[in-house]
């Protein structure tokens, strides 16, 4: 089974500089909604995947950071199909993170009240760590303590378990993704922008993106699954070759340690 896990930032009309490139208009997004309705998809949270036993034509909708136009935007349209979604929280980037904050929010964000609500809504919140780091650049105990304290904040604030995460700008190594799992995540979301499938790697399973330039031929042709791998050619050649400027950036570091 091939399953589109859609990876959402910010849902509004008026997006923040450092957002419009990851922006989509709450118009695009209820039209995007409408056609999974349309088309017989059943929307599943990232964790439903990863747990299996999912039904005939799934999707995952997933929102990275915490958005407070997740809440005024994004929610009402999901709740008006009955779909559920994942939201990958950056909790020290929450607007009344407090002693907590940690990191520079590109956006307004979501207060933890939201997050508590949207959580009682059945939304799964699931960890994206607590600063929004480059986490394949951090040393060790830097990726444990980002990892820990994002999942610890999370599960104490919402009073469930937290048991995926997404990887911040996407990025993972074999030594984060051994990372996360001896933090307790049994899953995680890379971006890879290709379709999942139950042979996918559980700690990366792949994401395909949709911002301001996914036309709805684009968005019907990606989780239709024809020709993904054209419909995001540049995305992926892009992705393949900073991958090995960051594994060589990272070797340079610990050199120099």
């Amino acid at each position: 089974m091939r399953v589109p896990i859609l990876m959402y930032h910010s849902v509004t009309d008026r997006p923040a500089p450092a957002t419009r490139p990851l922006a989509v208009t709450p118009a695009a997004f209820a039209e995007q909604l409408a056609y999974l309705n349309d088309h017989g998809f059943t929307a599943v949270t990232f964790r439903d995947y990863a747990e299996g036993g999912l039904p005939g034509r799934p999707v995952v909708i997933t929102f990275d950071d915490g958005y407070a136009d997740f809440h005024s935007e994004a929610l009402p349209l999901l709740d008006r199909h009955g779909f559920p979604a994942t939201v990958f929280v950056t909790s020290g980037w929450l607007a009344d993170a407090g002693p907590e904050a940690a990191g520079t929010p590109l956006d307004a964000m979501l207060s933890w009240s939201q997050v508590r609500e949207a959580a009682a809504a059945g939304v799964e919140i699931a960890g994206h760590s607590h600063s929004h780091p480059q986490l394949d650049q951090l040393r060790d105990q830097e990726l444990r303590d980002e990892l820990r304290r994002n999942k610890d904040l999370l599960q104490d604030r919402i009073g469930a378990a937290v048991t995926t995460m997404a990887y911040p700008f996407g990025y993972s190594s074999a030594r984060v993704r051994r990372a996360v799992r001896e933090a307790g995540y049994t899953a995680a979301s890379a971006v890879a922008n290709a379709l999942a499938s139950d042979r996918s790697d559980p700690l990366a399973a792949p994401r395909l993106t949709v911002g301001p330039g996914t036309t709805m031929d684009r968005f019907a042709r990606a989780v239709e699954g024809r020709g993904v791998a054209r419909v995001y050619a540049k995305e992926r050649m892009l992705t393949k070759g900073y991958a090995l400027v960051r594994r060589a950036r990272y070797g340079l570091k610990v050199l120099a340690d």
